[in-house]
C-alpha cells in the first residue's frame, strides 16, 4: 500500500525504538539494562489505582467532555494555583491523551504551513518531528554545555525572524537535565514580552528538580503568561506512563480549538485513566516530595558513576533523570567513528541500551537514563565500562 509522502518523511522515536528493542531481547531472555527508558520504575501509587477500580465499578466508563471531566480541569486548576501560583479557569485547562498528544494538538492548532518554531537543542525527540508534520519549519538554536545547554537571551534573538512563530522551552530538560533559574526565564521573557511569539513550555517533570522548586516562566507577569501554553501531566509525576494523561493550560480560545481537535480524532481520554488524575492532584504533595527524594539520590550515584568512565564528560544535571555525557572521544577510542555505532555495540555485545544523542539533535553526546534502582545501574555502567577497557585495548 503506497503511504503518504508526509508519513514517510518521519523519523520514528529513536528513544522508543531502543526501548522497543531491549524489551525484544529481554522477552527473547537476554539480560538486558535498559538505560533508554523515559519512566519511572515505580508502579502507581495504590491509592491512585484504587481510586480507578472504584470509578470504573461505579460505571464511569463512558465518553466524556472532550476537553476532559469537569471535576479534573477543576483539580488542575487548583494544582496550578497551589503549586505554581498561577491562576486559570477550568475553560483554559484542557486534558489530552499524554503530554505528547497535546504537544502535537497544540502545533496542529496554532501553527500554519512554513510558520518558524524556535527548538533549543538538545530537544526531546519528538519536538521537531511533530512541527514538521504539521507544516511547521523547526529552527535548530543549538545550545552548549558552557551554558548547561540553556537558551539565552541572545541566542533567542538570533533566532527570530519574520516568520517566528513560537518558542518550544522544555525545563526540567529532557535530556540534559538543565533547569532554568528564574532569572534566566526572566531573561528569555524580556526578549519575548516584545514580540507576540506563542511559548509553548514543557513542564512534564516539574516535580523532579534538585535544587531551587521548578519556576513556570507562566508566572512571571501577565504578558507573558498570555503569551504562554504550559503543557504537563501525570505520566512521571506519579509514575503513569501508561496511562496517558496529559494537560494543558492556556488561552481559551486555543483551548476550545484543541478540545475541537479532539472532538474528531480521538473524542476523549478514557474517563477511568482521567479519574486516576484526579485522585493523583487530591494526593499529599508529600507522596512526590519522597518520590523527587529517591530520585535525587539516583541522580547523585549515577553522576558519581558516569565520571569512572574513560574519555567521557559530563555536566550535573539538576532536574529529570536523565545524564546527558559527551561521548564522542569516548567512541573514537574504542574504534567507532560515531557515537551511534558506540551505542549500538554496546547493546549487542554488553546487553545495555541507552540513547545516542543523534535524536535529540546533538550526535556526540548520549542519553542515560537512572530511572532505575541504584544497583542495576551500577552494573550498567560496570559494563560499559568493561567493554571500553576491551576496545581500547585492542
Amino acid at each position: 500500500m503506497e503511504l503518504s509522502k508526509k508519513v514517510k518523511s518521519i523519523t520514528p522515536s529513536q528513544t522508543i525504538e531502543i526501548t522497543n528493542t531491549a524489551r525484544q531481547l529481554k522477552a527473547e531472555g537476554v539480560d538486558v539494562i535498559s538505560l533508554s527508558a523515559g519512566e519511572p520504575d515505580f508502579n502507581t501509587p495504590d491509592e491512585i489505582i484504587e481510586a480507578v477500580y472504584d470509578a470504573a465499578k461505579a460505571g464511569h466508563t463512558k465518553y466524556t467532555a472532550s476537553a476532559g471531566l469537569p471535576e479534573l480541569r477543576e483539580a488542575i486548576a487548583k494544582k496550578m494555583q497551589r503549586d505554581n501560583n498561577l491562576t486559570y479557569e477550568p475553560a483554559e485547562v484542557y486534558v489530552g491523551n499524554g503530554a505528547k498528544q497535546v504537544l502535537y494538538n497544540i502545533f496542529l492548532a496554532t501553527l500554519d504551513q512554513g510558520d518558524e518554531v524556535i527548538v533549543p537543542s538538545p530537544y526531546w525527540v519528538s519536538y521537531t518531528e511533530q512541527i514538521k508534520m504539521v507544516g511547521g519549519e523547526p529552527v535548530i538554536a543549538a545550545t552548549t554545555e558552557e551554558t548547561h545547554f540553556k537558551l539565552t537571551p541572545k541566542l533567542l534573538k538570533a533566532h527570530i525572524t519574520e516568520k517566528t512563530k513560537m518558542l518550544v522551552l522544555n525545563t526540567p530538560n529532557n535530556p540534559t537535565g538543565s533547569v532554568y533559574s528564574k532569572d534566566e526565564l526572566q531573561a528569555l521573557a524580556d526578549v519575548l514580552s516584545e514580540t507576540d511569539i506563542i511559548i509553548v513550555v514543557d513542564e512534564i517533570y516539574e516535580v523532579l528538580t534538585y535544587g531551587e522548586p521548578q519556576v513556570s516562566i507562566a508566572s512571571l507577569n501577565d504578558k507573558i503568561k498570555a503569551q504562554t501554553v504550559i503543557v504537563n501531566g501525570v505520566s512521571k509525576s506519579h509514575s503513569m506512563t501508561g496511562w496517558r494523561v496529559g494537560y494543558a493550560c492556556g488561552d481559551a480560545g486555543l483551548i476550545s480549538a484543541l478540545s475541537s481537535l479532539t472532538s474528531q480524532s480521538t473524542t476523549s481520554v478514557a474517563e477511568p485513566a482521567q479519574f486516576g488524575a484526579i485522585a493523583a492532584y487530591n494526593m499529599d504533595p508529600e507522596n512526590t516530595e519522597n518520590y523527587r527524594g529517591i530520585f535525587e539520590r539516583r541522580r547523585d550515584n549515577a553522576y558519581r558513576q558516569i565520571q569512572t568512565l574513560p574519555h567521557v564528560t559530563c555536566i550535573k544535571p539538576e532536574g529529570a533523570f536523565y545524564l546527558f555525557p559527551h561521548m564522542q572521544k569516548c567512541a573514537e577510542a574504542c574504534g567507532y567513528d560515531t557515537v551511534d555505532d558506540f551505542v549500538k555495540e554496546v547493546l549487542r555485545e554488553k546487553h545495555v541500551a541507552f540513547v545516542p544523542g543523534s535524536g535529540f539533535g546533538t550526535p556526540e553526546y548520549a542519553r542515560i537514563s537512572y530511572s532505575l534502582n541504584e544497583e542495576t545501574f551500577n552494573e550498567a555502567i560496570s559494563r560499559i565500562k568493561e567493554f571500553i577497557t576491551e576496545k581500547t585495548k585492542r
